[in-house]
């Protein structure tokens, strides 16, 4: 276990403690993804103190250099610094109690067996001493090594009071499962369920900060489908949740939206781990139970789910504390367009179709094409083929377009100030006009996006409207 001490800033902690007579550990995550080898040079660090975190980390700060800032946390009690590229946090050993309608618990000082019976998981409460008798030692009272090597996911208490206390802990279980690619005991799985209305007690920016890391790990469907079998999906991403099932009228069945959704998302995630282009593809399809339709002849039918579910993305991420910049309309964009590159497959390619699409998309045009790949999971491989074979042509024919007439981030090659110079006019709706008769004569290809052309076709158009230029 001494391998795990490597880093010299344990040494330095170390003579602190011992001379001031301490108990200290290094306990957590730390401990966890050395011995699961998936160590970070910019890992967190968890300290944990019987006695003053806040002291320690003080003296361990100045010893180091007395200009490094300790931050202070003074409602948890707890301390942190940065020592080259890590962390280092910092907290007095407790023990916890909890009140049934409160996620705030009672803390008062305890032992590091008492701060370990705590911990959410098993695999996150084992401690390495950093005493000096004692240096290197593993205290691993709950077995987390074991479930470790068995890639098991158990609490060190009994499931159902664990999540009681702290229903979060429910998602963390998920999440670690899903990042960890390790399995769930039965009973951690069943006193998740039973103790799924507690999350109603979460905050949402809790939740998120979970919901987030499934999202971003390698597969995330692993992570969706355990929440949405515990049923705790249904109370953080309802509209996900209603996704699911098949409904079949005279022989016709849709496919079940919510698993074509989790497979678009694995789909995404092995092309990009960018986290809010992987937002738009869980949600790229939410709005099809409000749009969902039965034809005799076409069958079923989702109409307007892409501009409904663009709509939709705007309640979802207030809701769940995402947010409510660049980031929602990047995914409100993709969402309200994610069906046009696929239309385009289906029939001739035309320059003009192309131009709108970049004109739409503007730099998000890879990103978009990306989800649009992704969205093609039909199990008949002859289709696919021919559906990926279709996609290439239109990327190749959309480097063309855009190689050829500019038009992705497009800017009117005739601006308004010189409409109105060379008309006489005040800001009115004639300029509009004509601003607008310039773009989609560019975007339909009657004239290149190139100043002389646009500027004839500007005099044009005035004309039309009655306007003469000055002299």
């Amino acid at each position: 276990m001494k391998k795990c001490l490597n880093n010299p800033i344990f040494r330095i902690i170390s003579e602190v403690v011992t001379n001031e007579e301490v108990e200290t550990y290094v306990i957590g995550g730390y401990v966890r993804d050395f011995l699961l080898n998936r160590m970070s040079s910019d890992r967190d660090i968890d300290i944990v103190v019987v006695g003053s975190g806040v002291d320690i980390a003080r003296k361990i700060a100045k010893k180091i250099n007395p200009k490094i800032k300790v931050t202070i946390f003074k409602n948890f009690g707890t301390a942190m610094f940065r020592y080259k590229n890590h962390e280092i946090d910092f907290v007095g050993a407790r023990k916890e109690s909890y009140r049934q309608d409160s996620r705030k618990p009672f803390v008062e000082d305890g032992t590091l067996e008492d701060d370990q019976k705590r911990r959410d998981l098993t695999i996150n409460a084992m401690a390495i001493s950093l005493n000096g008798e004692s240096y290197g030692k593993f205290i691993d009272p709950f077995n987390g090594l074991d479930d470790l090597m068995d890639k098991t996911i158990r609490t060190p208490l009994k499931p159902e009071k664990t999540f009681s206390d702290d229903p979060l802990r429910m998602m963390r279980a998920i999440r670690f499962a899903t990042q960890l690619k390790f399995g769930i005991t039965k009973e951690t799985l069943q006193a998740i369920s039973k103790n799924k209305e507690r999350m109603k007690i979460v905050s949402p920016e809790r939740i998120i900060m979970e919901l987030n890391k499934i999202v971003l790990s390698n597969v995330p469907s692993i992570g969706f489908k355990l929440l949405d079998k515990t049923g705790i999906l249904s109370f953080i991403l309802p509209e996900l949740h209603n996704l699911k099932g098949v409904e079949k009228v005279s022989g016709k069945q849709h496919k079940d939206n919510f698993y074509h959704t989790l497979r678009v998302l694995d789909n995404v995630s092995r092309k990009s781990d960018d986290l809010w282009l992987r937002w738009a593809a869980i949600l790229h399809d939410i709005a099809k139970p409000r749009t969902k339709k039965f034809d005799t002849e076409t069958g079923w039918t989702f109409h307007g789910h892409d501009f409904q579910g663009a709509k939709m993305v705007s309640e979802i991420f207030r809701r769940l504390r995402l947010p409510l910049n660049h980031r929602i309309r990047f995914v409100k964009k993709l969402v309200r367009l994610h069906l046009r590159p696929i239309s385009l497959i289906h029939e001739k390619v035309t320059d003009s179709a192309l131009r709108r699409l970049l004109f739409d998309a503007g730099n998000d045009i890879d990103d978009l094409m990306i989800l649009c790949k992704a969205d093609i999971t039909s199990k008949n491989e002859v289709r696919v083929k021919q559906y990926l074979k279709n996609f290439k042509i239109v990327g190749e024919k959309l480097k063309e377009i855009e190689k050829k007439d500019a038009i992705r981030n497009f800017q009117p090659p005739v601006p308004g100030d010189l409409i109105m110079k060379t008309f006489g006019l005040k800001p009115c709706k004639e300029v509009g006009i004509i601003k607008n008769a310039i773009k989609e004569a560019i975007l339909d290809g009657k004239i290149p996006n190139k100043y002389e052309p646009a500027y004839r076709f500007m005099l044009k158009k005035g004309k039309e409207l009655g306007l003469k230029p000055e002299e």
